[in-house]
């Protein structure tokens, strides 16, 4: 362990989230094939929830045990800390990215988002993160599309058998 004498901001609040999401995990693998036999489907999800939900529970005694540093300006800490700024740009750009693949469909939507996301977080020349988001929307598309014959989103907004 660190030896931490002291919460950090938001430690608390984040082991009860993550204790609460084990335990509504181990509850859906049990809904799965319930605890009917060792060779069940829902065994091995029920193992992982279980030990998920355990370790969950030693870390949130552990966290309570430790005393919490009620300082000035802690939530600004916070809010620098565990949720800054570029990452909630990312969040919005990642939920622009789902709103507009059915309108655009999965090629161009993909292509705007990584651009935008390289150009955002990289910060370099925009023709390299120009470059950098058709090589890999490329390798996707072939991936997918070409060696695992996956049919993408096609878009609403351009005629059918464009991408």
């Amino acid at each position: 362990m660190s030896g931490q004498s002291t919460r950090r901001p938001g430690e608390l609040a984040f082991i009860c989230l993550l204790t609460l999401f084990s335990a509504a995990a181990l509850w859906q693998a049990y809904g799965i094939s319930g605890f009917s036999g060792l060779s069940q489907p829902g065994v091995f999800p029920m193992l992982a929830a279980a030990t998920m939900l355990a370790s969950c529970l030693f870390i949130l005694a552990s966290t309570l045990r430790t005393r919490s540093s009620r300082e000035p300006g802690e939530s600004v800490v916070f809010w620098r800390d565990v949720l800054p700024v570029r990452l909630l740009v990312i969040l919005a750009m990642v939920a622009l990215y789902l709103y507009a693949m059915p309108w655009l469909g999965f090629v161009i939507a993909s292509g705007l988002f990584l651009f935008a996301s390289f150009a955002y977080l990289w910060r370099k020349n925009a023709l390299i993160s120009l470059a950098l988001s058709a090589g890999s929307l490329a390798a996707v598309y072939f991936l997918f599309r070409i060696v695992f014959e996956v049919v993408l989103p096609q878009g609403k907004l351009l005629p059918a058998g464009v991408f």
